[in-house]
């Protein structure tokens, strides 16, 4: 398949937009619409980090969660959280989580509660959402050049 077919597939949507958090919640967190999508991939890709990233409080792995409406209430999505949390090693980082949308999965999904703990500097953290047909791209770790995969 050639580059045009395959662009004409994406969609794009900065689920946490670039940010620097010392302590606390994360200022935007946006649901991803995977309304037409066979598959969503979500990478959290890290800056400068001393601290840990996780979901709902630092030392959670970060997760996935969805909903049938963009402002409804959210429940997790099941097999969608990292292995662990990122931590304060893990500068210039990628990590994935490939969301099937041809499994049961709700049309709006986001990250649960992107929280930063206490550090000296803090976590630099941005989350890009990408959208495709599932069937076209590599469904691995090592192909996709990330540190991790999980797979929702």
């Amino acid at each position: 398949m050639d580059l045009r077919a395959i662009l004409k597939w994406l969609k794009f949507c900065n689920m946490l937009y670039p940010e620097l958090k010392d302590a606390g919640a994360f200022t935007n967190n946006n649901p991803f619409d995977t309304q037409g999508l066979a598959g969503v991939l979500v990478l959290f890709q890290t800056g400068a980090i001393d601290i840990g990233f996780g979901s709902d409080n630092s030392t959670t792995p970060p997760k996935l969660e969805e909903c049938d409406t963009s402002g409804g209430t959210y429940t997790a999505v099941s097999s969608a959280a990292l292995s662990a949390v990122i931590g304060a090693s893990d500068d210039g980082k990628l990590y994935g989580i490939f969301v099937d949308c041809a499994k049961t999965h709700k049309r709006y999904i986001k990250v649960d509660d992107p929280t930063a703990g206490d550090g000296t500097a803090g976590v630099a953290m941005a989350v890009l959402g990408i959208g495709f047909p599932a069937d076209q791209f590599p469904r691995n770790a090592a192909g996709m050049g990330l540190t991790e995969l999980i797979e929702a």
